[in-house]
């Protein structure tokens, strides 16, 4: 993608190691602005960690590199959405690639779905109640995310959606490692209470 004639590769730039924190919040809120050089340089300190967590999710490094693009230009153009009050700048960034990888995946298997249903001319009754069950277990998931605080699902979030460690988790929301801890075994076991697992 090209941002004030230089081109950004999704795999990484100035600065992508860094933990941006409140520095990558308020270039958001520059982008917001319509500000360009802001924007290229959200792009370096975001672009690996989008491709890490698309690739991730997609496994296609091809289509990975297409959905990160999509994420960056979706950053530009929902940039005046992002509140700094509801958590990280990074959580943020992260939540949408996570999101825009998941709807690939699931374009994909629908197109794959289509082209089988099309040849076979029949859907197994096993097939439509095990995506029924999928998607009311897709649903409780996102409600139980919901009923956690902010902080504790930032770090469930990029933990498990992101993929992760703790040290990177701490190092993208920029909090001791121990902080992220406590906040993943918080969150966890109101996730665990909330979608009714046993002990």
């Amino acid at each position: 993608m090209r941002t004030g004639g230089s081109h950004l590769s999704p795999y990484g730039g100035a600065g992508a190691g860094e933990a941006p924190g409140a520095d990558l919040a308020a270039l958001l809120g520059e982008v917001a602005r319509g500000d360009r050089d802001a924007f290229e340089a959200v792009c370096h300190h975001i672009a690996a960690p989008v491709f890490g967590t698309v690739r991730r999710v997609v496994r296609d490094r091809c289509q990975s590199e297409e959905v990160a693009q999509e994420v960056l230009l979706e950053v530009w153009r929902a940039a005046s959405r992002f509140d700094a009050d509801r958590g990280s700048a990074m959580a943020w960034v992260m939540v949408i690639a996570h999101r825009r990888a998941v709807d690939r995946v699931r374009s994909e298997q629908k197109s794959a779905a289509r082209e089988l249903r099309a040849a076979s001319h029949a859907v197994a009754y096993d097939e439509v109640a095990e995506k029924a069950e999928a998607n009311l277990d897709h649903e409780r998931v996102r409600r139980c995310l919901g009923s956690l605080t902010e902080l504790q699902r930032e770090a469930v979030t990029l933990a498990y959606y992101g993929g992760y460690t703790y040290r990177q988790v701490a190092a993208l929301l920029g909090v001791a490692s121990g902080t992220v801890s406590t906040r993943m075994r918080d969150g966890l076991i109101r996730l665990r209470d909330c979608l009714g697992v046993k002990r």
